[in-house]
């Protein structure tokens, strides 16, 4: 928590800016705070800090309120009559000076996203929303523009995944064919022939791919090139507004996907069922 405190602290007196937003929120949470999620959310991300001045103090959330907000973002930002399409965000609340102030982590998103039906947008002075159909067209185009998982890391070696997991990609394809050419084929060769090594034509770099990380990363090898990558995994019976239980999945996708299906057997105990040769 130390860490998170001082990265805030680090964050206040650094002041508002492209990627940082006060709002003060004391008594109840502010609308706004949907308009700077929206921008964010379309620019490049960004932290919001619910419970600090426009000028960086410290006034701190009311702690009577306090989960009401936190409930209010939570169920807003499932709402898509509010945030469309929805987004999930990650909160946390630190005490700094005796004061609750609440930090909502915003990652920049691969789709645009719109808060009561207006796209919003986010510069250096702040949210701005779209007011003309050309703005609202170079948002859409802006997102399309290239895939994320293609970015090269340059600096990626072996030694950054985990190369047990080149095995289980073997044991798996040849299950559906025996003479999978990845069978035989060594860890880096799989990598060249998933596309997961590639130069990018803008730079010249050659590497690994934000993919490769994603899929058979370490978890310090995520952390480092994508720090905010994580899957969130809901169950919402009972307290439909946020959830009964959560799983907190930080670590590749090979094996979120394991984590992923142990969390839905918890919670969808169907039987084993088999239609012709599908399960």
């Amino acid at each position: 928590m130390n860490t998170e405190i001082n990265k805030i602290k680090q964050l206040i007196k650094q002041g508002e800016g492209i990627e940082v937003e006060f709002k003060e929120s004391n008594g109840s949470l502010t609308r706004s705070v949907f308009e700077t999620i929206c921008a964010f959310l379309n620019r490049k991300g960004g932290t919001v800090l619910l419970g600090v001045a426009d000028d960086g103090k410290i006034i701190g959330v009311n702690e009577d309120t306090l989960q009401a907000q936190l409930d209010t973002l939570a169920r807003d930002m499932n709402n898509p009559q509010i945030i469309s399409p929805t987004f999930f965000l990650s909160t946390d609340v630190v005490d700094i000076d005796g004061k609750k102030v609440i930090s909502i982590f915003v990652p920049e998103s691969s789709q645009p996203h719109a808060y009561k039906g207006a796209y919003y947008d986010r510069n250096e002075d702040g949210d701005f929303k779209l007011t003309n159909q050309q703005l609202i067209t170079n948002l859409f185009l802006r997102k399309q523009d290239g895939y994320t998982e293609n970015k090269v890391f340059p600096y990626l070696e072996m030694e950054d995944f985990e190369t047990e997991l080149f095995d289980t990609v073997r044991n798996l394809v040849r299950l559906t064919r025996a003479d999978h050419p990845w069978i035989n084929m060594s860890n880096e060769e799989i990598l060249v022939s998933a596309r997961m090594r590639l130069r990018d034509s803008y730079t010249g770099n050659e590497g690994y791919t934000l993919a490769a990380a994603l899929v058979f990363g370490k978890e310090n090898t995520i952390a480092s090139v994508l720090p905010h990558f994580k899957t969130d995994a809901l169950c919402r019976k009972e307290d439909v507004e946020r959830y009964d239980d959560r799983d907190d999945i930080r670590c590749n996708l090979m094996r979120s996907y394991s984590r992923l299906l142990a969390f839905i057997r918890k919670y969808l105990p169907d039987r084993f069922y088999l239609e012709g040769n599908q399960q």
